[in-house]
């Protein structure tokens, strides 16, 4: 099977190509066998690029997989085969998922309780964005800082795959949402979904744009941050919070890593929240569960959307990588592969 192989720390932005690419295609990747009676193999159709995956390949990432290995998280696919004992799918069936590794390629193996049912009428590309972007934004702002009717969301790095996913989130919870994001076309989009109030970083500065906005509603201040930026838009956006506000710390795609001072969140009762999604599966698996359910009941309903920004082949995996990378990105960078999908029987 064709995979696409991270064989040594590097940029992943530099041409496959090119000898220092640490990217190479496997055109001859051994198809991977079932593990249990409860494993399933899928047909890989579309995985999600995420910043997470970025960091991985140039080795910056606290999770470090040992050389050589299949780079992936989320994907969306048709059931190939199954295991003797899996009861819940078929083969020919429509899933999405997550792994830790592994889904930069054209089969995937998991086992059938990891595997979620794509509802009919959803796109099968568009779902195997879902589970990490929206799953991250779904147990923040609803498991964690438990947002609610009328309070104020404000939301950093908000057209990026995480981002946009936590202001349609806040919408659905009935926050007034806030985003921020860089560049005309960028706010207009964000516009375009019907945000509360949008932050270009090119025109102005956060603390006056929002205090101005939150003048005009009558409002004291910020209930809920989301930060997935760091660095300055973070420092500038604590000085916007309420008593006893809810921070979440998503990730630090400015490079920099922001420093909260504890005599303030002492002072004003904030609650900060470090969220690493992954980590639930090992501690909390049942919440990541309910999560990506309750979310593609929301997709079959068209209570969310997912906007594909860029989609590339395997063969083009450094050019996907460079969106993220150049900040080109409104949502989601997705490796799509050619839907054939020769469903196999039961073995």
């Amino acid at each position: 099977m064709e995979a696409l192989l991270c064989r040594s720390i590097g940029d992943p932005t530099v041409p496959i190509a090119d000898p220092s690419s640490p990217l190479t295609i496997s055109l001859s990747h051994p198809v991977p066998d079932l593990q249990s009676p409860t494993s399933v193999r899928v047909r890989v159709r579309a995985t999600s690029l995420n910043y997470a995956n970025y960091l991985q390949i140039l080795g910056k990432y606290q999770e470090k997989p040992p050389l050589p290995f299949v780079p992936g998280s989320d994907y969306s696919g048709v059931v190939d085969v199954v295991g003797s004992s899996v009861s819940r799918f078929r083969p020919g069936d429509r899933v999405c998922s997550f792994a830790s590794l592994g889904s930069f390629a054209e089969f995937i193996v998991a086992d059938e309780k990891d595997l979620f049912l794509v509802p009919d009428g959803c796109d099968l590309v568009a779902a195997g964005a879902l589970p990490v972007a929206f799953g991250t934004s779904h147990v923040a702002l609803v498991h964690r800082a438990g947002l609610s009717p009328g309070k104020v969301l404000l939301v950093l790095g908000a057209a990026g795959g995480v981002g946009l996913s936590a202001v349609q989130i806040g919408k659905v919870c009935g926050a007034i949402v806030i985003a921020v994001a860089r560049g005309a076309e960028k706010v207009r989009f964000l516009e375009s979904l019907g945000i509360d109030h949008v932050v270009d970083l090119n025109t102005g500065s956060i603390i006056e744009n929002v205090k101005k906005f939150l003048k005009t509603r009558n409002l004291k201040g910020v209930d809920v941050l989301y930060d997935p930026v760091g660095g300055k838009p973070m420092k500038d956006s604590m000085k916007l919070l309420n008593w006893g506000a809810h921070i979440l710390v998503i990730g630090f795609a400015s490079g920099e890593v922001p420093v909260i001072p504890a005599n303030i969140a002492l002072v004003k009762n904030w609650t900060i929240h470090g969220l690493y999604w992954g980590s639930y599966k090992i501690h909390r698996p049942n919440v990541l569960e309910d999560s990506t359910n309750e979310l593609l009941s929301w997709l079959a309903k068209g209570l969310i959307t997912i906007n594909i920004s860029h989609a590339y082949n395997l063969s083009q995996a450094n050019l996907a990588f460079s969106a993220i990378k150049e900040r080109k990105v409104i949502g989601k960078v997705m490796i799509v592969f050619d839907d054939s999908t020769g469903a196999r029987s039961k073995l």
